[in-house]
């Protein structure tokens, strides 16, 4: 996967792949679906990027590292701002985005539509 002068355009990768649940793999072994990274006119990385839906679970699972706690243990106002920044992503265009949500957050699908319906009224 990696070649002379490689290692740091993969290690400044990594970080955003990580961030978006992908996963790295050499560029030959790449799929149609996978993105392939180049460096200096060199094949060097693929990037697997995650389905939608796995996405959002990684996005929760990050929204509750960052809050040092549960979703389901904030308040009203912190779960309103979590569906806020959900929305700004994308995250209710992905199938039964809305229940995934309501589950992480420990709410109804009703509170989640409510809470959107709040932002743009």
């Amino acid at each position: 996967m990696t070649g002379t002068g490689q290692e740091p355009f993969i290690a400044a990768v990594k970080p955003l792949v990580d961030a978006i649940g992908g996963g790295m793999l050499p560029p030959d072994e790449a799929g149609p679906d996978d993105v392939v990274l180049s460096w200096e006119g060199v094949d060097v990385v693929a990037v697997r990027l995650p389905q939608l839906a796995d996405s959002l679970d990684h996005i929760l699972a990050a929204m509750e590292r960052k809050q040092g706690r549960p979703l389901a243990e904030l308040d009203r106002k912190a779960k309103q701002e979590v569906v806020r920044m959900l929305e700004a992503r994308g995250a209710f265009s992905v199938r039964h985005g809305v229940e995934t949500v309501a589950g992480a957050l420990g709410v109804s699908r009703f509170t989640v539509y409510n809470y959107l319906n709040r932002e743009k009224t």
